[in-house]
């Protein structure tokens, strides 16, 4: 194989196009003859809709359309569970979906000749609500005697509890020498993609329903569409122009339904781009959760029993929750062995903006409580922190919380190191002044370093069966003169379609240049699985590698041109059992470690991140600038995570509902430097030697890069 693709950092195959302005984005579609949607949305919590009168906008200049949910043929949808009505109101067959849920239920759409007229015809549309007491609190609402959000959907808000039940954990805190026992809350994080929500539906030359509109899974999409429209699979069409960031933020659907519908009684095209307030109204955020954890530990530093209670607020409707607490199950014990732990962990029903995907799925909450609780025992012993977290870091053979082994690799501990050598961590390292006096007075300013280790899954796993598909075709006389390369998969920024080219270019021995690729039709290709769960690269990249040796070998045997389709199948996992939480979740995990350096003005209350080293292993960085651009960017948003972002609400509606009042990092507050170090250890089922994160990163050989950001 040649040795010119695979861990070069080769442009990005969308680099021009994105850069001249050539590539066309959702709301950069159009077609002839095209019309403009608007949606009404419910601007309240919680309400049942006694009726929509739509004659006055039906009447208004420009209109051709308005819909309302006696026009939707099955109104329900749901990647994981169909609880959210596509319009709320009386009229459809279903029961309940007459009820509003979250302020961004939709309610009512108007199509017109112009956006313009549109928007003002929405404005006649007049609705009669009954409001109904919100319930916003998730503790409140997972009471026995709390009104019931979705009463055809059980006796309970709670729609999620996992469980763990490993060892016992009272004989666990009678062994230790130091128990710390702590709440922890973090909150709900805006996605903030630069492109909003936006796309454009019509039917193509075989009659079928097509929508273009930003996604993460074409299949998933197609599949939702089609049973809201009452329609076969096959009759709907999803195709993905570029795509302008996800973060998770993609995977439930907003516009696509409605877009459909109204394409399909009209025989016209449709377009519609949300506003910026209607994407942050709309569209599901990062779960806030409550997390109280008592753990203990001996006094020679290992830790013997952990304890937690993890309530995360779901929001309105499922969307993800289900799968992203699940996650936050499995790393609620951080990369560490542990011998006894009882854990409980509830998905909860409230009247807030619906809980959803966002990058880390559930992690990054879990591994907060895990890492605070483990520098508060490191303190109590007298550690340093960094030498606790190596002597209970994972190791190969040992047990996660759900009682299995961790997939081979286990490489926290390599992580952790990498980290430390790097950012040459002194042991103990404690709070201290970063200068004594200004002037004639003592500073204010405090300086300090502080230590943190995680991992996550890759792949869906819990017993799904994961899959992803490719083809390939070779052409040429006798030499091999043009590949074209067939892949679904989402590209939301993180450089997919750049690192399959290298993948398919490594396997055939050909320049990256001669691969050409057809992406993301749901109609012409066939499913690979979705961009999410840190699985695409190590999952295309074995789909894709199959597909390309078996054109290859057709190509040798003279078959030309040569065709070859592949569907890869993960490693099999189980599902978390029902009271022990007993399984093998998930065939391969991701593992990190960072230090930080910060000042923080006591008086004040400024926080300066000063620097940061990010240790992450990817197996095997496929495109080493792709992986560093995605640590730098992970640590950005994150940052905004943690000391800057805001999202407000008050008796359940968005106060922060713009990006003028909800504020994310500009490049005055992100840190001054990122050390990325790149850290290669090999995974077995890695294609082409190895992906441990399936962001532009695929499992091999050890070693360690490092980039300085300044």
């Amino acid at each position: 194989m040649s040795d010119h693709s695979i861990g070069t950092s080769h442009p990005r195959v969308d680099a021009r196009g994105k850069v001249t302005g050539e590539t066309l984005y959702s709301g950069d579609l159009t077609k002839p003859g095209m019309l403009f949607m608007k949606i009404l949305f419910a601007e309240r919590p919680h309400a049942k809709v006694k009726d929509v009168r739509i004659d006055r906008a039906l009447a208004s200049p420009g209109v051709v359309a308005v819909y309302t949910a006696k026009d939707v043929p099955v109104n329900e949808y749901g990647l994981q569970i169909p609880d959210q009505p596509v319009l709320c109101g009386p009229g459809a067959s279903k029961p309940y979906t007459d009820i509003v849920r979250f302020v961004g239920d939709q309610i009512a759409v108007v199509v017109a000749e112009s956006e313009v007229q549109a928007d003002a015809a929405l404005k006649l549309i007049e609705v009669d609500y009954e409001d109904l007491p919100p319930l916003l609190d998730p503790v409140t609402a997972m009471r026995p005697d709390a009104p019931r959000l979705h009463p055809d959907r059980g006796d309970s808000n709670v729609c999620v509890h996992y469980k763990i039940r490993k060892g016992n954990v009272d004989e666990g805190f009678a062994q230790a020498d130091v128990i710390v026992e702590e709440e922890y809350r973090t909150p709900v994080q805006e996605h903030a993609y630069l492109q909003p929500e936006a796309g454009l539906a019509y039917l193509d030359e075989e009659g079928r329903v097509v929508v273009e509109s930003a996604g993460q899974w074409t299949h998933a999409d197609r599949k939702s569409i089609a049973h809201a429209l009452g329609l076969p699979e096959e009759q709907v069409r999803v195709i993905y122009p570029a795509i302008g960031g996800a973060f998770g933020g993609r995977e439930d659907l907003s516009v696509q339904i409605v877009l459909a519908l109204a394409a399909m009684k009209l025989k016209r095209p449709v377009k519609i781009i949300w506003s910026r307030r209607e994407s942050i109204i709309g569209h599901g955020k990062r779960h806030a959760i409550i997390l109280k954890a008592k753990w203990g530990a001996t006094k020679e530093g290992k830790i013997v029993a952990a304890e937690n209670e993890i309530i995360g607020d779901g929001g309105a409707y499922m969307y993800t929750t289900n799968k992203v607490l699940g996650n936050s199950t499995i790393t609620s014990t951080g990369p560490y062995f542990i011998p006894n732990v009882k854990t409980d962990v509830y998905g909860i029903y409230t009247n807030n903006v619906p809980g959803a995907a966002f990058r880390g799925f559930g992690a990054p909450q879990a591994l907060f409580m895990a890492e605070s609780q483990m520098n508060k025992l490191a303190e109590k012993l007298g550690m340093d922190p960094v030498e606790f977290r190596l002597k209970n870091a994972l190791k190969d053979g040992d047990t996660l919380g759900v009682g299995t082994p961790a997939p081979n690799p286990v490489s926290i501990t390599e992580c952790i190191e990498a980290a430390r050598d790097s950012f040459k961590w002194k042991k103990r390292a404690g709070r201290r002044k970063a200068s004594s006096r200004v002037g004639s007075r003592p500073s204010s300013i405090v300086r300090g370093r502080g230590f943190a280790a995680g991992f996550k899954n890759v792949g869906f796993s819990f017993g799904y069966k994961e899959n992803c598909w490719a083809k390939v075709e070779i052409y040429g006389n006798g030499n091999i003169e043009r590949v074209v390369l067939h892949h679904a998969g989402a590209d939301v920024g993180q450089g997919l379609h750049t690192v399959i080219s290298q993948m398919a270019a490594e396997v055939l021995n050909v320049p990256v240049e001669v691969v050409e690729l057809r992406t993301s039709d749901s109609a012409t290709q066939g499913n690979p699985g979705s961009a999410s769960a840190s699985r695409l690269t190590f999952m295309a990249g074995n789909a894709v590698k199959g597909a390309a040796e078996q054109a290859l070998a057709k190509w040798k045997a003279e078959e030309r041109p040569a065709v070859a389709e592949f569907s890869y199948f993960a490693p099999p996992t189980t599902p978390m059992d029902k009271e022990t939480g007993y399984s093998m979740p998930n065939f391969q995990y991701a593992y990190v470690a960072q230090a930080a350096e910060v000042e923080v003005d006591t008086e004040a209350g400024h926080v300066r991140v000063l620097r940061i080293t990010s240790a992450d292993d990817v197996g095997k960085a496929i495109n080493p600038e792709l992986v560093v651009g995605q640590i730098e960017g992970a640590i950005v948003q994150a940052h905004g995570y943690a000391v800057l972002e805001e999202f407000k609400t008050k008796d359940g509606r968005v106060m922060t509902d713009q990006l003028s009042t909800y504020l994310i990092p500009t490049i005055w507050d992100i840190p001054e430097k990122v050390d990325s170090v790149v850290v290669e250890v090999p995974d077995p089922n890695g294609p082409l030697g190895g992906a441990r994160h399936g962001r532009t990163a695929l499992p091999a050989g050890r070693r360690r890069h490092r980039r300085r950001h300044p």
